[in-house]
């Protein structure tokens, strides 16, 4: 039998400062950065991941061609989020074992708050570039965590100004079809919230399962409960599957979604896509670099980016230029430098911020209406678009969550 060395009460304290004087964790200085991308690639948000993953590749192939990150090679990891808790793990991985300088992406609002939870934790980088809950701009906001995607507030505040010019909100009545999980809860709360404030009410409420595909018992309640608009309050391929199924019931209620992304529509196929809709970014934008990055996403896949893809391609090149401009991969030093109000041209035209309380990124949305279908001749070009929201003669933060909506306290 061994006999275990003794631990003396000296002993145990000199390991003990030891291990509180040892830095969390190292990262050595090599010749690459690296940046981890987490997002779903599987699922019901599958489809809108392939688009990010798809945009990151482009805008850290334009990064190495253009010099790096501080002369070094720019590096991307990518991992399909999944839910949650493999999302709170595999960012756990990335910062400790594969020593990333910033994670980017996620589309689900739930995970992205346990990502946010990590870097916190670990004093690490998470821009945010596809989960709107405005929690995680509230209640769950992070020191660490930026956000390039609109919040919720903005979504709404964006779409219910064309909503209010085309007579669908005061006096009148909706039926919400709503996500069953945070970002749909949180968006519900939000889009009530702006409904009930313009004279309108929802006298009808559905939550939806996440994975389901066969919507013909809510078009049949639809029908039946006859609203003076629909307020879609769906996420994914949900919004696939309800537009073909709305279509094939032919109902014709007012449409009006309150989350949206481009590529959802473009599934639904030719004549179903119906109704007015918010978005971040759309491929039909009219300013050089917009195009210009429109055609390289083109040539390279076979179609247009939508406005997923335009979150993921920007946070990377966000990240990149602010490293650039410090000389410094140091997280809390690109976090101090976004705070203090550094502007970026993100493909609209009009230089964009992140806000200091919030950590949200202050740019414009568009509100788009379906073309009428025998205008829809183009598979990907199906809808109008209005100008940018706010307009130009408009503060940044008019369409964003007033802090009486949204209170961050960000935890030490």
């Amino acid at each position: 039998m061994t006999e275990l060395p003794r631990i003396t009460r000296r002993g145990a304290l000199l390991g003990a400062a030891a291990v509180l004087a040892a830095p969390a964790i190292s990262r050595a200085q090599s010749d690459v950065v690296r940046i981890g991308h987490l997002t779903p690639r599987t699922g019901f948000l599958g489809p809108l991941g392939e688009f990010a993953v798809q945009a990151a590749q482009l805008a850290a192939e334009e990064i190495n061609a253009s010099g790096g990150i501080n002369g070094r090679k720019l590096e991307m990891l990518y991992e399909d989020s999944v839910n949650p808790q493999t999302a709170s793990s595999k960012a756990e991985r990335y910062i400790r074992r594969d020593n990333v300088s910033c994670i980017v992406g996620e589309i689900n609002s739930a995970s992205a708050l346990a990502i946010g939870q990590v870097v916190q934790r670990e004093r690490a980088l998470f821009i945010n570039t596809g989960a709107n809950s405005d929690a995680l701009r509230g209640s769950d906001c992070r020191k660490t965590m930026f956000h390039v995607e609109g919040q919720n507030s903005m979504y709404v505040k964006a779409v219910g100004r064309a909503l209010l010019e085309k007579g669908l909100l005061k006096d009148k009545k909706a039926y919400a079809l709503t996500a069953d999980y945070a970002f749909g809860h949180d968006l519900l709360k939000v889009a009530k919230r702006f409904i009930e404030q313009n004279g309108g009410s929802i006298a009808n409420e559905d939550l939806v399962p996440t994975d389901l595909t066969d919507f013909s018992p809510f078009m049949l309640k639809l029908r039946q409960a006859r609203p003076d608009v629909v307020v879609v309050n769906l996420a994914g391929a949900q919004i696939t599957n309800f537009l073909k199924q709305f279509s094939e019931y032919g109902l014709r209620f007012p449409l009006a979604g309150f989350g949206f992304d481009t590529a959802l529509a473009w599934g639904a196929g030719r004549g179903n896509f119906l109704g007015t809709w918010p978005t971040m970014w759309h491929h039909k934008i009219d300013n050089p670099e917009a195009k210009r990055f429109t055609a390289e996403f083109r040539k390279r896949y076979g179609k247009p980016p939508e406005n997923q893809a335009w979150g993921d391609y920007n946070a990377v090149k966000i990240i990149a230029k602010s490293m650039n401009d410090l000389k410094s991969t140091d997280p809390m030093k690109v976090v101090e430098h976004l705070e203090k109000g550094a502007k970026f041209d993100v493909l609209k035209g009009r230089e964009s911020y992140f806000r200091a309380r919030d950590h949200q990124l202050m740019t414009p949305m568009y509100a788009i209406t379906a073309l009428p279908a025998d205008q829809q001749t183009d598979p990907f070009d199906i809808f109008t678009s209005s100008g940018p929201i706010p307009g130009p003669d408009e503060e940044l933060e008019a369409i964003a969550s007033t802090p009486e909506e949204a209170t961050c306290t960000f935890p030490s």
